[in-house]
């Protein structure tokens, strides 16, 4: 079955994320560890959907997630997901940010691909070490599920994330897929309906194996 008309949404979604992803390893000084990427096992990304002042309330943001495969590493196809709630810590008087969640073992993977996952209640995300190297990172962030960053301004920095209700978006998994699917359709079971992968989840995917591929400068 054929993705539906209305779908460009959904690919403008991941076309955003594509950007964001590939910023990461191109900031030149507050960049995501590489190391960090490398042992996500997912990550989610909503991209310019939250606005705020300092700090947020109440807002909804639309993004996906991608997950790896442990013995490949190729990512999945994307499963997208909304947010709702809880309040991030943003720079002073930023407009927009793009939050960036990094996966970091199967059981926080399982866990946010629950249909309804509230941080703070089900599990919490720590704020995600940023520089090229490890060394100032906590145990606490090294052992953390789930580690969480904002981008605003161009920059990434590690982000105070807590409260949010992140929930599987089927009617937009079936507006881009073509049939009615979940997180856990998508992500672990690999099911993307009939016919060829859309055409914006390949360049997604073939985007994230690019970054997979590339040392950090």
């Amino acid at each position: 079955m054929a993705p539906v008309a209305g779908a460009d949404e959904e690919a403008g979604r991941l076309e955003e994320g594509i950007t964001v992803l590939e910023e990461i390893l191109n900031a030149p000084d507050a960049a995501i560890p590489r190391a960090i990427l490398d042992r996500a096992v997912a990550m989610a990304v909503f991209p310019s959907t939250v606005k705020a002042g300092f700090f947020l309330g109440g807002q909804r943001g639309r993004g996906f997630i991608t997950g790896k495969d442990p013995d490949t590493g190729t990512w999945s196809a994307p499963a997208f997901m909304t947010l709702t709630g809880g309040s991030i810590g943003l720079q002073v008087g930023a407009q927009s940010a793009d939050v960036v969640l990094l996966i970091q073992n199967r059981r926080g993977l399982r866990r946010l691909l629950d249909n309804q996952f509230k941080l703070g209640g089900d599990a919490s995300a720590v704020v995600g070490p940023i520089g090229r190297s490890l060394e100032a990172s906590t145990d606490l962030q090294l052992t953390a599920e789930i580690l969480s960053y904002s981008r605003t301004r161009g920059v990434f920095a590690g982000a105070a994330l807590g409260g949010a209700t992140f929930r599987a978006d089927r009617d937009a998994n079936e507006r881009f897929y073509g049939t009615r699917l979940d997180s856990v359709d998508i992500v672990l079971d690999g099911k993307t309906g009939e016919g060829a992968l859309p055409e914006a989840a390949a360049r997604l995917q073939a985007a994230l194996a690019s970054l997979a591929a590339t040392d950090a400068p």
